[in-house]
């Protein structure tokens, strides 16, 4: 039959289901891609939606999916406007008998999927949803979503233990070439940013291919991971996977090949480890739905968050006082990149220590990250606000003493804070506590050059605690 494959978070060939059950049904099959301009609409605090970084990924992942449609003898339709109303009308004009897509779990992606359905319902159109951003297939699980531990630990044991995440489907040799009456549609003009990230599957592997096999990096991958300056000591392929341009499954294949020809250690389980809490956070939205993204959070917790917009600016354009947390947040405005032992800390600060709204940090994440995924973002800032199922109670995170940890030398805060550039090791991440005669030695000036801390960091953090540890819970799981 005529089949439309229906291009969302999944800017790839490999391992795509809806597109090798398309192959499979050995007629026409039309791959389209909509830019939904709800996609760069304002978040309910007023941030982009999706700001310049991620755009540039985004429009490099489509154009390069079309690359790759092309050299297999096929190409990729692209429209500007809204999926539940631009499909149905390709489905009228050529006779598309059924349309294929990867399934969504968060509320509006979940959305335009139900009205896209009931359009189709009513042209006579089949429409089949499959699963496919995760390493394990929730019917590989040994439990069902809605009995998911709420624990990751549970979770990641259970898993182990009982399940195996299934090989990746392989990349279509050849497909059905679109008829040339069908306009192709052009990629929308997007801000050209600088970034170290090329969207699309090809440098995605390339990615994978540069960081395992000839760098040899992922034999250390667990004890460089935190670096938060020098590139490779994380993989970075968050972006890629965020838009679908890898498969978890597909790293995963990668990893046991490495294993078996190179090295198996922690490092290599390590990545795993963290693919499968990419899996757990997704399952999570699956599970809980809505109440990700209430304020109260995974746990019900009514804490008081305050919408303190002047602090919060501080906070957005790094200028809290607190050298690792303005560095990283620095970093992000410039790349729209942050490590994630960078993103553990500034979001603690935000929530522990000024006591703002988690809602209003990852929305700024959402707004400017490459490699902004809902389900980890909204889940991860849950986790760090102490709102989320797995929650740690108040954990705060020692700023001073994680600077000291991952950045003794204060290499990174220079690179993102040069007004600190001649600030010894010693003094790097307490500034505030320079002499007179020190500032003017360095070539700093506190309050001007750079701010003084804007809160105390242990006081603040006691206050926040008194408020969390007395905020009733809305309802009990």
């Amino acid at each position: 039959m005529n089949t439309l494959v229906w291009f969302r978070n999944d800017l790839r060939l490999h391992d795509h289901a809806p597109l090798t059950s398309a192959v499979q049904q050995g007629k026409v099959v039309l791959p389209v891609y909509c830019f939904d301009p709800r996609h760069w609409q304002k978040t309910s605090f007023g941030f982009p939606k999706t700001a310049d970084f991620r755009t540039q990924f985004l429009t490099e992942s489509v154009m390069n999916l079309r690359e790759n449609l092309r050299s297999r003898g096929s190409d990729l339709l692209i429209r500007l406007g809204e999926p539940e109303l631009i499909i149905p009308e390709l489905v009228k004009a050529w006779q598309i008998e059924a349309v294929f897509y990867h399934q969504e779990v968060t509320t509006e992606e979940k959305a335009v999927a139900r009205s896209l359905q009931k359009t189709l319902k009513d042209l006579g159109c089949h429409c089949q949803s499959f699963w496919g951003h995760t390493l394990y297939d929730p019917q590989d699980l040994p439990f069902a979503i809605a009995n998911l531990p709420e624990v990751f630990t549970n979770f990641r044991k259970q898993s182990e233990k009982h399940s195996a995440p299934a090989d990746p489907l392989p990349t279509p040799r050849a497909l059905p070439p679109i008829p040339e009456v069908i306009e192709r549609g052009i990629c929308p003009e997007y801000p050209s940013a600088v970034s170290r990230f090329m969207g699309g599957e090809t440098a995605g592997k390339a990615r994978v291919k540069e960081y395992f096999w000839e760098r040899d990096y992922l034999r250390v991958y667990k004890e460089t991971r935190n670096g938060m300056l020098v590139f490779d000591d994380s993989s970075k392929f968050s972006p890629w996977l965020a838009h679908g341009c890898l498969s978890p499954r597909w790293i995963c294949t990668e990893v046991k090949q490495y294993e078996s020809e190179r090295v198996a250690n922690d490092s290599t389980y390590w990545l795993i480890f963290e693919l499968l809490w990419r899996d757990y956070f997704r399952f999570i939205a699956a599970k809980h739905g809505d109440r990700l993204f209430c304020p109260s959070g995974l746990r019900g917790l009514l804490v008081p968050w305050q919408e303190d917009w002047e602090r919060f600016e501080l906070w957005r354009t790094g200028h809290t006082g607190f050298p690792l947390v303005d560095a990283n947040m620095r970093e992000l405005a410039a790349t729209g990149y942050m490590s994630n032992r960078g993103r553990q800390n500034v979001a603690s600060f935000l929530t522990k220590n000024l006591g703002i709204s988690w809602l209003m940090g990852a929305e700024w994440f959402e707004s400017l990250l490459i490699d902004y995924d809902v389900c980890s973002n909204y889940g991860n800032w849950n986790y760090t606000a102490g709102v989320g199922n797995d929650a740690r109670g108040f954990r705060f995170f020692n700023i001073l003493k994680q600077s000291q940890d991952y950045d003794p030398k204060g290499d990174y805060v220079r690179h993102w804070l040069p007004e600190l550039a001649d600030v010894p090791a010693s003094k790097i991440h307490r500034p505030w506590e320079l002499l007179p005669v020190e500032q003017k030695r360095f070539g700093v000036n506190l309050g001007v050059d750079y701010p003084l801390p804007v809160v105390d960091l242990f006081r603040s953090a006691k206050h926040n605690e008194a408020l969390y540890d007395a905020a009733p819970l809305l309802c009990q799981r």
